[in-house]
């Protein structure tokens, strides 16, 4: 079953673009929708917000922004349960974080990662 992810509102460029790209390849398609493009919560949604609408939507959120893991254990503190969080290691680049999502996703099942923080690439 394939990943569905959320782009965090930083990561709206050149990332995206990159993620359009491959995926008009048609081969490996990925499903992401990013922070300000609906159905997705608009930009300046609060941190709590996303993670609740990615619990209610199944989505894992990808992030560069390293407060998101002190909200995402608030989450869980709270009761709740998510998809997973994807943090961006510092100095990432957009070919090295592509190739993490299509192998997470083509190797990976949605179960692995629910309530768990992962580091890519």
């Amino acid at each position: 079953m394939a990943l569905l992810f959320l782009l965090d509102e930083h990561l709206r460029g050149p990332l995206w673009q990159a993620i359009q790209h491959h995926n008009a390849l048609g081969v490996h398609v990925l499903d992401v929708l990013r922070v300000g493009d609906a159905p997705a919560p608009p930009t300046g949604a609060l941190a709590p917000d996303l993670l609740l609408w990615c619990e209610a939507h199944g989505r894992i959120i990808v992030s560069q922004d390293y407060g998101m893991s002190g909200h995402f254990q608030q989450h869980l503190q709270d009761g709740h349960h998510s998809p997973g969080l994807f943090l961006l290691r510092p100095g990432w680049t957009i070919s090295a974080v592509l190739d993490a999502l299509i192998l997470y996703d083509q190797a990976t099942d949605p179960q692995d990662h629910v309530d768990q923080i992962v580091f890519i690439p």
